[in-house]
């Protein structure tokens, strides 16, 4: 499953100009396509994320540094493989294999640090702005890697929050109307989808 630069956006919490700023740095850059228009993988927005997150508790520059390492303290496929940590002052990463290393001075253990467990919890970006709750990012709508490879769908179906969003159009179809074409998906789950699906065009 591939992500538009919106949905990217709206499950990272990253700007459009971190994005951008982040493409042409090298510091992310897209693994399902690059450029024109860009294209993020499941395991891009996890990384995004962790980027906001630590961007939400330390520099600019001390991200851009530590995120520069990474090649240097393991050999790993991608980012999202990595867990990080902050105190403010130093980044640290937990290597696959378990070590953690300080990513912002030199190398040591760390004796507590972020998870992905909270990273993927609700939080606030470096502006203060909220960023949603990774795996429920509405109140009906969930994502995880397993269930269409983490595209957001309704809460216990396998129905994509599009799906309903396009289909509801208040002339021919109607909210009221979807309980019926999809019998898992209530009325309540189906406004959820269209506005997260408008909060996306918004953005």
């Amino acid at each position: 499953m591939t992500y538009t630069p919106e949905l990217a956006v709206k499950l990272s919490g990253a700007t459009s100009y971190q994005l951008t700023k982040w493409r042409r740095t090298g510091l992310l850059v897209p693994e399902v396509q690059p450029k024109r228009p860009p294209i993020y993988s499941y395991r891009d927005v996890v990384a995004l994320r962790a980027m906001v997150f630590l961007r939400a508790k330390t520099s600019a520059q001390k991200l851009r540094a530590a995120w520069g390492k990474l090649d240097m303290v393991a050999v790993a496929d991608h980012p999202s493989d990595f867990s990080f940590g902050t105190d403010g002052r130093v980044i640290f990463v937990r290597r696959p294999d378990g070590v953690v290393m300080d990513l912002t001075h030199k190398t040591g253990h760390l004796v507590t640090e972020y998870t992905f467990e909270e990273l993927f919890e609700e939080f606030n970006n470096f502006r203060g702005e909220t960023v949603v709750n990774f795996e429920r990012p509405a109140k009906s709508l969930t994502v995880h890697p397993r269930t269409l490879g983490g595209w957001p769908v309704v809460a216990g179906t396998r129905v994509p929050f599009e799906t309903i969003a396009q289909l509801v159009d208040e002339e021919t179809v109607f909210v009221e109307d979807i309980p019926e074409m999809f019998p898992r998906v209530s009325v309540d789950a189906a406004r959820d989808a269209i506005a997260f699906s408008r909060a996306l065009e918004a953005a």
